[in-house]
């Protein structure tokens, strides 16, 4: 690839792109073997007919090119591979062609002297423009190239990996010492396009004490895309692990880890969808109760294309439903194994303050029903416990005398705890399952 250059300059710059050669497809009229046009796929049934076919064709099948005049061989399988029309050869690239977001940008730079006269103390520069900024890929200023002799060339190669989409300019320069002394400055321009080779769509759910996240690839480019790598990297407090539909069927799921096949998606349109789990570590789960959005973590994506051409992008993060501050939470620490009905029991618990403010006094009942039935646990002796106040981002343990009134799993529901000072009220924020045995 090269730009048209005026002035009278000695030196051109030729730059060629460097990637993956394609497949050479044949374009002349499909091969057919002739046995297709006169005989039908039953012929096979006759055991005779079939061993005598080969005969019937040998001498037509076989002429060769050279020898047959009216070039009738030119439209006989001589071979069956040669139907599917690839004859085996590579092109290499006759262009910057179809460039692509996360891939490396690598040409082979080459610039030449035309003129009948040596050029000295040439200093050449090669950068990337962008809309957004300027990367310098090559600079000899330091040491400039000592002399180009006439009908000489000069070559170097330069890479960039793409991180912006839009326009972009592979800006070269030369300043150099032409036959008459005269100093002078050759700038070339090599403009090219960078498209997006995929969209990545994402569904957050959650479900209870998990969050699920749904991220759906679509390939926009014109050849497959065999999907190395699609890893969620979870952000800090977070635990992801892939959701896959043939988990169970695994038997060795090391081996399959370390010899996985990459997931194919097809060209032009063709979608894959990858599921995650996501569950707060233990270190987090007191830590993530902060108002504004909820940050997940982010999709890291490798690919190769058709011939191992590869590719890298990372998505931005990825967000999920705003996360309520919760001011306390309260927490079991310790529960009876055996619990009796009609017979008093200790629940030990734990009151955590998550603020940066020290809360309370407090105090802590069991709120009642609308129902007219019994309670099947109830607090024993006094109905309101009064806890002290807890600093800020501490939290203190109490013990909570109950009794079961009622046989089989019962639950403690209804919680509620009131912050003397604040006038505050705090929803029942606890909810205790157990089994309730008899004498």
């Amino acid at each position: 690839m090269s730009t048209a250059q005026g002035g009278g300059h000695s030196l051109a710059f030729r730059v060629m792109r460097l990637c993956r050669p394609s497949l050479h497809v044949e374009s002349q009229s499909l091969r057919f073997d002739p046995a297709d046009l006169l005989v039908g796929e039953d012929i096979f049934d006759d055991p005779i007919a079939a061993a005598e076919l080969p005969r019937l064709f040998h001498d037509q099948s076989h002429v060769s090119a050279d020898s047959d005049l009216t070039y009738r061989s030119r439209f006989l399988l001589h071979d069956p591979a040669e139907a599917i029309g690839l004859p085996g050869l590579l092109v290499l690239p006759q262009s910057f062609g179809a460039i692509y977001l996360g891939e490396t940008f690598c040409s082979y730079v080459s610039i030449n002297n035309s003129s009948n006269f040596e050029v000295r103390d040439i200093v050449i520069k090669a950068e990337i423009q962008t809309e957004r900024q300027r990367v310098l890929l090559l600079d000899t200023s330091k040491s400039p190239v000592e002399s180009i002799r006439a009908g000489g060339r000069y070559d170097f190669i330069v890479e960039h990996d793409i991180k912006e989409l839009g326009a972009h300019t592979l800006v070269c320069t030369a300043l150099y010492n032409d036959s008459d002394g005269d100093r002078k400055y050759l700038p070339q321009f090599f403009k090219f396009i960078v498209a997006n080779p995929l969209s990545v769509r994402t569904k957050v759910r959650v479900v209870k004490d998990n969050t699920f996240l749904e991220a759906c690839i679509e390939n926009h480019t014109k050849s497959n895309l065999l999907m190395d790598q699609v890893d969620f990297q979870p952000a800090q407090h977070w635990n992801a692990t892939v959701l896959k539909s043939d988990m169970h069927h695994s038997d060795n799921s090391l081996a399959s880890e370390l010899f996985k096949s990459p997931t194919l998606i097809r060209s032009g349109g063709g979608i894959h969808n990858f599921l995650y789990q996501l569950k707060l570590s233990k270190q987090g789960s007191g830590q993530e109760k902060v108002d504004g959005p909820n940050v997940l973590g982010k999709l890291q994506i490798t690919w190769r294309t058709n011939l191992g051409e590869p590719g890298r992008l990372q998505t931005q993060q990825i967000l999920g439903s705003p996360v309520p501050r919760k001011e306390i939470e309260l927490l079991v620490v310790k529960i009876p194994s055996v619990i009796v009905v009609q017979s008093p029991f200790v629940v030990k618990l734990n009151l955590q303050n998550q603020t940066d403010r020290t809360l309370g006094p407090f105090e802590l009942w069991l709120s009642g029903t609308d129902s007219q039935e019994e309670k099947a646990v109830m607090i024993n002796g006094l109905q309101t416990v009064a806890l002290q106040p807890v600093e800020a981002l501490s939290s203190i343990d109490f013990n909570l005398n109950l009794i079961a009134t009622k046989l089989g799993v019962q639950k403690i529901s209804g919680i509620t705890v009131f912050d003397s000072r604040e006038k505050k009220t705090y929803e029942p924020i606890l909810d205790l399952e157990f089994f309730v045995d008899s004498d």
